[in-house]
């Protein structure tokens, strides 16, 4: 009997250490959505056999305010700016514009940077939010040194592997989804994280194994000043 009790009590505490450890995760990044501004840097890894590499993404935010976002992608430079619901989005072969004007016609087939900055610019999470998403699609959650890591969920994976998909359309279907999160929290504010994902996403009937890594550094808090040009702010209006 006491043995049980014992080993009740540790199922019980192992709970509530990995229900705690997802609590800091959403607490740190609450405290980062409360600060004044920061300045992110987002950069993904496609794997090996992938054909595309893209880019960083670079992005400024301040509370209640604006958010800026610069994309690159070999030659190509975009740039978002979004405040609210609204978003003007800029190319090296437009001037701003909203996106009704960047998506006019469909924007065209082939490469697009244009079409992709308007999905980025409409997809776009915050660290702050999208840090506090993913604890919310992991499982358990557990310190490990001087971070905090677990598995997605299935629904969780999928999720990610379906992300950027046209709004308004089919969404692509994805089978054997897989994932894992880390994020790194310092002084109770996150400052890093990561999520890895595998699966097959299924396309106009085209299949695709997918292997992607995204991370997210976090600087500059409360010291980021974010600057939007003129002809940007007349978009929005």
């Amino acid at each position: 009997m006491k043995k049980n009790i014992i080993l009740g009590m540790m199922v019980l505490a192992a709970g509530s250490v990995m229900a705690d450890s997802k609590d800091d995760v959403k607490a740190a990044a609450t405290a980062l959505g409360n600060e004044a501004n920061y300045t992110w840097q987002t950069t993904m890894d496609m794997g090996a056999n992938s054909p595309f590499q893209p880019g960083p993404t670079d992005g400024k935010t301040e509370k209640n305010g604006y958010t800026t976002v610069t994309m690159s992608s070999g030659d190509n430079t975009s740039e978002a700016v979004l405040k609210g619901t609204n978003a003007a989005v800029k190319t090296a072969d437009n001037g701003w514009q909203t996106v009704a004007e960047a998506t006019q016609g469909g924007g065209g087939g082939g490469f697009n940077p244009g079409m992709m900055i308007v999905r980025t610019a409409q997809n776009l999470k915050t660290p702050a939010v999208e840090a506090a998403n993913l604890a919310g699609l992991a499982g358990d959650l557990k310190v490990d040194g001087d971070k905090i890591t677990g598995a997605l969920t299935e629904d969780g994976a999928k999720a990610q592997l379906s992300f950027g998909g046209r709004r308004g359309g089919t969404p692509p279907t994805v089978a054997n989804p897989k994932g894992t999160v880390t994020f790194w929290v310092a002084d109770g504010k996150l400052v890093k994280y990561s999520f890895h994902v595998t699966g097959t996403v299924s396309r106009g009937g085209n299949d695709m194994d997918m292997d992607r890594t995204t991370t997210v550094v976090i600087s500059n808090v409360g010291t980021t000043k974010v600057e939007v040009p003129d002809d940007a702010k007349k978009k929005l209006q």
